[in-house]
């Protein structure tokens, strides 16, 4: 007999043991309805937590119960003092996602997925494309194979996570300093001050390994075939002006699988398009997710 699946009433939040670590998770729901919502999971990207995708869950949530939750070693979900998995690599985060489902009893969900949590449900898309009704990869895409450029790349990398300190909570603009290279609009100073403090949190080794496990040899060989592989209904959501990941990038990527990747690019919006531009973001999440106009 299949276990009835959580619904959630109110909104919640706690921790759950997913592969021998406390993950941090969050329900965004409203309003009671005759028959269960679907459910749409939220992944957040490197140094970040679900936090930033608080504002864009809440939009949803009138016609979604949304997950939220903080990776293995990022956020509210830190790693214990002797860590159950050594390895970093995506596919690894993605076996914690199909935990997080189980443990919640969800067979079926709808992903959105951010940047390097893009990459992550790539990987789970394409190991449980069972799971997933449709799902959004917002600031994803290919890179090619640059040996210097990774080598400089993991050195400052090493240095800016290995030098970080809580009294740059206290330093004026500090947290728009910080921002300022992944928006091209601005956005609410909670948002900015959210992010630096998850970047503060976040563990070293985790930081680190997901660097070397995001950007690597590996990746830029794997990827494309990930993404050609799809057979999930996708939509990729590209920020004109982000130089994380170009919009090029994801440009490439949907380009490998037509038939299940859409692609769309917001013009004036870097790294984080459903903050920078929600006016533009939200409709379009919204006619891919099947919500009519006139029932937002």
């Amino acid at each position: 007999m299949t276990a009835k699946a959580y619904e959630p009433k109110t909104p919640s939040s706690g921790l759950i043991s997913l592969r021998g670590v406390d993950h941090y998770y969050e329900w965004i729901v409203t309003g009671q309805t005759e028959r269960p919502k679907p459910v749409l999971v939220f992944i957040h990207g490197w140094g970040g937590s679900g936090r930033y995708w608080r504002s864009t869950a809440t939009a949803l949530a009138s016609h979604f119960d949304c997950l939220l939750y903080d990776m293995r070693g990022f956020g509210r979900s830190p790693l214990p003092d002797t860590p159950p998995h050594s390895s970093y690599e995506l596919e690894e985060y993605a076996e914690d996602l199909a935990a997080l489902l189980e443990a919640f009893n969800l067979d079926r969900v709808y992903l959105n997925a951010h940047s390097m949590g893009a990459s992550v449900a790539v990987f789970f898309l394409n190991m449980y494309p069972e799971k997933v009704e449709k799902a959004i990869l917002t600031c994803s895409g290919i890179f090619e194979y640059d040996e210097k450029a990774f080598a400089a790349f993991y050195k400052f990398g090493r240095y800016v996570v290995k030098f970080r300190y809580n009294w740059f909570l206290k330093i004026p603009f500090a947290d728009r300093l910080f921002m300022a290279r992944f928006l091209h609009r601005a956005i609410p100073k909670p948002e900015r001050q959210a992010f630096l403090e998850d970047y503060l949190l976040a563990n070293f080794d985790a930081a680190m390994g997901t660097i070397y496990t995001s950007v690597s040899k590996k990746a830029t060989e794997v990827m494309p075939g990930e993404f050609a592989r799809l057979q999930v209904p996708t939509l990729l959501v590209a920020g004109e002006k982000d130089i994380i990941i170009p919009a090029v990038m994801g440009q490439e990527a949907a380009g490998l699988n037509p038939e299940f990747v859409e692609y769309f690019e917001i013009p004036k919006t870097a790294h984080f398009p459903m903050l920078e531009d929600t006016e533009t973001y939200l409709p379009k999440v919204r006619d891919f997710l099947g919500i009519p106009a006139e029932a937002v």
